[in-house]
Formats: structure tokens, sequence, C-alpha cells
């Protein structure tokens, strides 16, 4: 598919991630980042961190995107969020932003946080549009660069 095409919007459904979406998700993790997770580290994620919530975006079935944050007491850290480089620029990031925060409010937590390269600006738009804020930089926080990151939050979820 080209970007920009049309797609129905009842063709993308968000649900929770299992094992067996670990396949694609890497895929696209592999596609989205310049340090990729593993698929070890994601099926730690889903089988042995108790604090995890994963989501996947699929569209006509198959995983194009996916988010993850850990919720620790009130408080939840998106630890990634990735969309297939075919289907960006469609707000389907902002879709799984929505389905985390829709998480947090269920599991009653207040506020989210997140490090995000102080270069991704289209990143950085998208979460400030959704009510994050930066509130500091961590130096040197990306190993492969040594690239920056900003620390952002979101207050008053519930």
């Amino acid at each position: 598919m080209k970007r920009g095409q049309v797609r129905n919007l009842n063709d993308y459904v968000i649900e929770d991630m299992k094992i067996e979406d670990i396949d694609d998700v890497y895929e696209v993790e592999v596609l989205s980042f310049k340090t990729p997770w593993s698929k070890e580290a994601f099926h730690t994620e889903l089988t042995r961190n108790s604090c995890a919530v994963y989501k996947v975006l699929r569209y006509k079935g198959k995983v194009i995107g996916y988010a993850g944050m850990w919720c620790m007491i009130d408080e939840g850290h998106i630890t990634n969020i990735a969309v297939h480089p075919e289907f960006r620029g469609l707000g389907l990031g902002e879709k799984l932003v929505d389905a985390l925060i829709d998480e947090a409010k269920k599991r009653s937590i207040n506020a989210m946080t997140l490090e995000v390269r102080v270069s991704n600006l289209p990143a950085i738009n998208l979460y400030k549009k959704k009510g994050f804020v930066c509130v500091a930089t961590r130096k040197g926080y990306y190993q492969d660069t040594g690239e920056d990151a900003y620390i952002m939050w979101k207050y008053g979820i519930n």
C-alpha cells in the first residue's frame, strides 16, 4: 500500500498483544528503531512482567503497530510505540496513545511518563497534542547515538 491511500478506519482494530503477535511486532520494531528490542524482550514483557500492558494495532488481521506501558501503582511509563512505515501519517500512532491512556484510566493511573528522542519531532508533537509536557532532558540517554531524550509527563489522567 502506498502512503496516502484511503483506508477504511473500520479495518483497524486495537487489542491486547499475544505471544503469537511477537513476530509481526518485531518486524515493526526493526523497521522503526535504530536499536530494536529483541523478540525475547517482548516475550519476557508478556510472560514475566506483571506491570506490562501491550496493545497491537491490526489492519485486516495483520499487526501494523503496537504500544507498551508499564503500570506501577498510580503511574504509567510508556515503553514504546511504533507504526509500520507504510502506515505512518494516518493518525494511527495517536490511536495507540489513546489506547494506552484509556488503559491507564481503567487502572486508576494518575500520571504517565515517557522518554523520546529530542530529534523525534513527530512523536514529540503527538505527545504534546495528547497533553504530555516536557519536564526535563536526559543527556546522552540513547546508547546507540548518545542523543538526548526529553522526559515527558501527562498528569491528571483520572
